[in-house]
């Protein structure tokens, strides 16, 4: 998509977006349509008024500046920490309350229920904890024994 190559980051922050026939688009948000299955895959560029602008089909065909920039933005909008390891559970019972370590560091969330564990896909999970927060699972195999066992008892 070589018309985000006209997009840049404006003194306030927020990303300017300019289409091919020059028309400039302030706020611009990029969204992701994969973001756990293909994070760098299917990005849409959207405005202030929610209509898609334009459509990046993979991130790494990007020039590395627009990337970055892109890469930047979809970091602040797409926090969502990767559990490594269950270090505790406070009950089998919910609500419970998790304490794992993840990739940004341990920390501890409220599940308050079982339905708020989702799968996506064989191994990946999604769990939402109880402040809003989203921690993916991303290879439910890959995990300890004794966090898979943790795990299993809510699955």
């Amino acid at each position: 998509m070589a018309a985000a190559s006209a997009s840049q980051r404006q003194a306030s922050g927020r990303l300017l977006f300019i289409a091919a026939d020059g028309e400039q688009h302030a706020g611009v948000v990029p969204v992701r349509a994969f973001p756990i299955a293909a994070p760098d895959e299917g990005i849409s560029l959207v405005s202030t008024e929610g209509h898609e602008l334009a459509w990046v089909e993979q991130l790494q065909a990007l020039p590395p500046a627009v990337r970055t920039l892109l890469q930047e933005e979809l970091a602040l909008r797409d926090f969502v920490p990767e559990i490594r390891r269950l270090l505790s559970v406070s009950t089998f019972a919910t609500p419970s309350i998790w304490t794992v370590e993840t990739d940004r560091g341990d920390t501890s969330f409220v599940l308050k229920g079982e339905e708020d564990i989702r799968r996506l896909g064989r191994n990946a999970l999604l769990i939402a904890g109880s402040q809003g927060v989203q921690y993916s699972v991303r290879d439910m195999a890959a995990l300890d024994r004794a966090s898979r066992r943790l795990l299993e008892r809510f699955l």
